[in-house]
């Protein structure tokens, strides 16, 4: 009796690749579904669209009005609470509740109106926090 050693162990060539094709596929739907439950990433960019936003509420003719600070705390994002101080000649103008260490800050260098006819330099500072 003689064995033919090349028949043995052989497979067909479209059950391979039928196989290949299935083990293939469940790689794949696992990475989706493990993707999937990965958490995204945080977005930290809210205080400096907020900043814009309060900046152009409060300048007029490109001058900021430290009158208007309370008022323009509405400009923030939903859902978010906003503080913003101004700080100009040795002055605090703030509005707002108080921000933990862990809100997202963002400023701007702008102009104020310190006075009837005077201009000074000021830095605006937002703060955004949930």
């Amino acid at each position: 009796m003689r064995r033919s050693w090349g028949r043995e162990a052989q497979t067909e060539p479209l059950a391979a690749v039928v196989a290949v094709v299935v083990v293939a596929l469940a790689l794949a739907l696992y990475a989706g579904a493990f993707e999937a439950n990965l958490p995204g990433p945080v977005d930290r960019d809210h205080a400096e669209a907020a900043a814009d936003r309060v900046e152009r509420a409060l300048t007029v003719g490109g001058v900021v009005r430290p009158e208007r600070l309370a008022a323009a705390l509405d400009r923030g994002p939903d859902g978010y609470r906003i503080n913003a101080t101004l700080d100009f000649g040795g002055r605090t103008e703030r509005a707002g509740p108080a921000a933990p260490g862990t809100a997202d800050t963002a400023s701007r260098r702008v102009s104020v109106r310190a006075g009837p006819g005077e201009v000074a330099p000021a830095r605006l500072e937002v703060r955004v926090w949930t």
